[in-house]
């Protein structure tokens, strides 16, 4: 059931904030400007030093986003990301032992993958969504075209997402999409701003 709860609330929200930062402090206070845009759905990447630190604060004050765990490379890290709190966990690539893993403990792997060979590993071993990454290197309509030899595949495009084709991804078929240096530049501020305009365009839409 909790796997199935945080696979239906990223399919609910359909956009996910993926966060890079300098320090924990740093992702902390850039999480607080997207939730305040209107995002409930975090991934916290471990590019970013002591991230571990601003997932178990995250989740103490804000109980009810769903905040993941990105660029995990190992199942040592999967374990210690779920150990702080992690609802999900996204991996640039397929890997198995982070698989079995997080079936085991009955939390969603998003690896990213970029050929129908990978994504086929990936469904083997019970992952229900797929990261296309980087999405910039595909465009919108790779969805369709992924989906003609594997209709069952959920895909989430994650890296060349912005306000500009956001639209154009979901309507190819994009089950939610993966935000980062799209949204996370600049100003606190603007970060606000730019999340509370995925919001609204994705509402719109």
């Amino acid at each position: 059931m909790k796997m199935y709860q945080a696979l239906k609330r990223i399919e609910s929200e359909q956009l996910v904030a993926v966060i890079r930062a300098d320090d924990h402090k740093q992702a902390y206070q850039y999480v607080e400007a997207c939730i305040r845009g209107g995002f409930n759905c975090i991934e916290l990447t471990y590019t970013t030093p002591k991230v571990e630190k601003a997932i178990e604060q995250l989740k103490e004050q804000y109980p009810n986003i769903l905040l993941g765990a990105g660029s995990v490379l190992e199942e040592v890290t999967a374990q210690s990301a779920i150990q702080a709190g992690a609802d999900f966990v996204v991996s640039p690539g397929f890997n198995k032992e982070i698989a079995f893993k997080c079936n085991l403990e009955q939390v969603p792997y998003l690896p990213g993958c970029m050929t129908v060979t990978e994504m086929m590993s990936a469904l083997s071993y019970g992952c229900s969504i797929i990261k296309l990454f980087p999405g910039s290197q595909f465009g919108p309509s790779a969805i369709n075209q992924f989906k003609g030899p594997l209709p069952q595949v959920s895909i989430m495009p994650t890296g060349g997402v912005n306000l500009e084709n956001i639209n154009e991804w979901f309507e190819q078929g994009a089950f939610a999409v993966g935000i980062g240096g799209s949204l996370t530049q600049g100003s606190l501020e603007d970060i606000e701003a730019k999340a509370r305009a995925f919001v609204e365009q994705v509402k719109e839409s």
